[in-house]
């Protein structure tokens, strides 16, 4: 793959994990180029081992300037296409922006601005204290409160959303960050080394709307298990 350059670093590093995102992909990327064109930023898309036709849709993006795509031939979960972008990430600030539409990227001006600001190291945005959530999924929500109660309590930090897709970092943070987890484990597991790292950590109302499993949501009970198990386990490991 040909590697694009900037006459100078990118301001952001937008890190795109993607999985069987096909019907989302391509727009999801324009629209994060709409949305952040005042900004310079390097969008890095990692393609996890796709089987929907995903794939055949970011090889059109492979020269496209401050877009780099990158493959898994198989598919091992979120937390490692993290560990593939974020070794590659030159940007001052890095989000995390998922592929479909859950997420709007109208909110990420607002997320970065701690960090620009010089007041936070990392920022996570809290579906939770937003003005616009879709209304659904009972059990996902208790269980997202379980989760973030139980890693409040071992890192203690005061979160209303620990697993929040949007987790925005100073590359510096990110550099110092080494990502065990294939999986969806990684949002615990980052939000315990931010804890170690005593990173200042701030919470910025997003908006949100949540797919079910007929959309293509594929998080599940085994993933909130392991979450679990992941936050006594990176209390202690690291």
């Amino acid at each position: 793959m040909e590697t694009k350059s900037t006459t100078s670093p990118p301001q952001l590093s937008i890190v795109v994990p993607v999985f069987n995102e096909s019907a989302t992909v391509v727009q999801a990327i324009a629209r994060l180029q709409s949305t952040l064109s005042n900004y310079n930023t390097e969008l890095l898309v990692v393609d996890d081992g796709s089987t929907d036709g995903t794939t055949e849709l970011l090889q059109s993006f492979e020269l496209v300037q401050n877009v780099t795509v990158f493959f898994h031939p198989e598919n091992q979960g979120k937390g490692a296409a993290l560990r593939t972008a974020f070794s590659q990430t030159r940007g001052e600030v890095v989000v995390i922006q998922d592929a479909d539409f859950e997420y709007n990227p109208q909110d990420i001006p607002r997320l970065i601005q701690p960090i620009l600001d010089g007041h936070a190291d990392v920022v996570y945005g809290s579906r939770f204290r937003g003005e616009s959530q879709r209304v659904h999924l009972f059990w996902h929500r208790v269980a997202n409160g379980l989760l973030t109660l139980g890693s409040n309590m071992m890192t203690n930090l005061n979160l209303t959303d620990m697993e929040t897709g949007y987790k925005v970092f100073s590359n510096d943070v990110v550099k110092k960050l080494t990502i065990r987890e294939n999986r969806f484990g990684v949002e615990p597991e980052l939000t315990a080394k931010v804890a170690k790292l005593k990173c200042r950590v701030y919470e910025v109302p997003i908006s949100y709307y949540g797919r079910d499993y007929s959309e293509g949501k594929k998080i599940g009970f085994r993933d909130a298990l392991r979450a679990a198990w992941c936050i006594l386990r990176y209390r202690i490991a690291n």
